[in-house]
């Protein structure tokens, strides 16, 4: 079963206002996914178009279509007056990430029949946490990550499981016993990065790890201090 994680984002591209529209266009295309190139089925996509208006400019959401079992789709899109490009923004879930793509309307008009869009999938990634050290009791440990230069955190929920001390806040651990998991997600076949930060009284130590998540496996990284 799907979750969609970011509805709340579509919340806010709401109409605003009147829709002023100056007819339509047929498009078609394929949604595809960027490393295999097969089509995407059964994707939930809102278009997305900005115009100014007393100099701010203003969202507004001009349709919505699904993706077929081939990841095919034809849609009638409304334009919208005084608008030159549109946003195609995809749903993101368990399986590819939320992505917002803009598309200009001569690109649009251009290539009506032969759109194709390109979603990235995500890779199952737990991160394993362990202190072993007989460091100072009053040392700390911080941990982030970033995928494809994207705050992981921001990117995909999490879920924090602590054998251990519970951090004082999350990602944030002080003293000994420390041993925790972070179950994630981060973007396959793309560069992820882990910054981890220790400070102690008079010192400040960052350690980074690099690491490639591979589809379709369970990808960990143990972490021991």
């Amino acid at each position: 079963m799907k979750i969609l994680f970011y509805t709340f984002i579509f919340s806010r591209l709401l109409l605003i206002g009147c829709l002023n529209t100056e007819g339509t266009l047929n498009i078609e295309g394929k949604v595809l996914d960027e490393y295999t190139k097969k089509g995407v089925p059964n994707r939930v996509v809102f278009i997305n178009s900005f115009v100014l208006a007393d100099s701010k400019p203003i969202s507004t959401n001009v349709g919505r279509f699904y993706t077929d079992s081939a990841g095919c789709f034809s849609y009638t899109m409304k334009k919208v007056k005084g608008s030159y490009s549109y946003n195609f923004i995809f749903t993101g879930d368990s399986i590819y990430s939320f992505s917002n793509q803009e598309v200009y309307l001569t690109q649009l008009q251009e290539n009506s029949k032969f759109l194709y869009f390109y979603l990235s999938k995500l890779a199952n990634f737990t991160i394993k946490i362990e202190k072993c050290s007989k460091s100072p009791l009053t040392e700390k440990l911080y941990v982030s990550w970033k995928t494809d230069g994207v705050d992981g955190k921001t990117l995909y929920p999490h879920k924090l499981i602590n054998y251990g001390n519970k951090p004082e806040f999350e990602f944030k651990w002080t003293g000994e016993n420390v041993k925790s998991v972070i179950e994630t997600k981060v973007l396959a076949n793309k560069k992820t990065i882990i910054c981890w930060e220790l400070v102690g009284n008079r010192s400040k130590k960052e350690i980074y790890d690099t690491i490639y998540c591979e589809r379709d496996v369970k990808n960990s990284f143990n972490f021991k201090y």
